[in-house]
């Protein structure tokens, strides 16, 4: 059986392994796949796996020999659905195998913009503290975030793991979504009161027609002024421009992000260089056992397909 990986590296850069997968028949692991060159590797391959490589109608049909699909991800919005039904190609995905890694991460971004450690421990490096006359020193007074409010858009197992954090940090929560999940440790309330009452709010929403650029001018300015927002959902959930002009009148005290609407971040996106900003490099997922979980539990579901009882499938 021949088995493709199109672009291995940022799940596998050489620290995980691949081998539960290899069990299966020949892999070919490709670190990075152009689009040019994907009809070409998928070229009589049975099976396939993508992290972000796009799986169009026009590569899905012409790969003829395909007969399922594995996402090395959660979020499967990168092949067409809709053609690979047509095909009869199986697709599936990994759930929640970041869940624990990127609410750290939330958390992480939310005490990096109140409590300004590195950058304290940088001046303190640099000789600012040695000298001070006082025994105690800041450039930056840290925000106390006990009983503040947190709100969550979006209360599945991120958002829910991100508010359980937020309750231990002794803060209140509420949260808004489709549906009262249980497990939520907090409050429903609609978006409205959300947007009112929050001091932070920390998107864990998926990008649908609803919640593209739900984060905009007319939005932000519902918010508590000084209010932090957070992002390591989607970055087009938010109006790059709007969050960065709200960053330099002070309306926000803060935005911390994991993704941007185009990933690289481009040198112009207009994020860059606003005040009261920080951006990671969308890597709150990669610490190494939830690589690892994403090739053992992609492993799982390609035998359970071949066993006739597919799993996570998405289509």
């Amino acid at each position: 059986m021949q088995i493709v990986i199109l672009d291995g590296y940022c799940v596998n850069p050489g620290d995980v392994d691949w081998s539960p997968l290899k069990a299966f028949g020949t892999v070919s692991v490709y670190d990075r796949t152009h689009p040019d060159m994907v009809a070409q590797r998928l070229r009589g391959a049975q099976i396939a796996f993508v992290n972000k490589v796009r799986l169009n109608r026009d590569v899905l049909f012409g790969a003829r020999q395909l007969k399922y699909i594995g996402v090395l991800a959660t979020g499967y919005d990168v092949v067409d659905l809709a053609a690979a039904r047509e095909r009869g190609i199986t697709v599936t995905n990994v759930p929640a195998y970041g869940t624990e890694a990127v609410a750290q991460h939330t958390i992480a971004l939310l005490l990096a913009l109140c409590q300004h450690v590195e950058h304290h421990a940088a001046l303190v490096q640099k000789g600012a503290w040695t000298a001070q006359p006082d025994f105690s020193w800041f450039e930056i007074a840290p925000v106390l975030l006990h009983g503040k409010t947190f709100g969550v858009l979006g209360c599945g197992r991120i958002g829910s793991r991100v508010a359980k954090i937020a309750d231990a940090l002794g803060m209140r929560v509420i949260g808004t979504n489709p549906t009262e999940r249980a497990g939520f440790p907090g409050k429903y309330v609609p978006l409205e009161t959300l947007l009112k009452e929050s001091d932070v709010i920390s998107l864990h929403c998926p990008a649908k027609a609803d919640t593209v650029g739900l984060f905009r001018k007319e939005t932000i300015e519902k918010m508590k002024d000084g209010a932090i927002l957070l992002n390591t959902a989607r970055g087009s959930l938010v109006s790059e421009t709007d969050v960065r002009d709200a960053l330099q009148s002070g309306k926000l005290g803060g935005y911390g992000a994991d993704v941007v609407s185009e990933e690289p971040i481009r040198l112009r996106n207009p994020l860059l260089g606003a005040p009261n900003c920080l951006i990671t490099s969308h890597y709150a997922w990669t610490p190494k056992p939830m690589r690892q979980r994403i090739i053992d539990v992609s492993a799982e579901n390609l035998a359970a397909y071949l066993s006739g009882r597919p799993i996570n499938v998405v289509s």
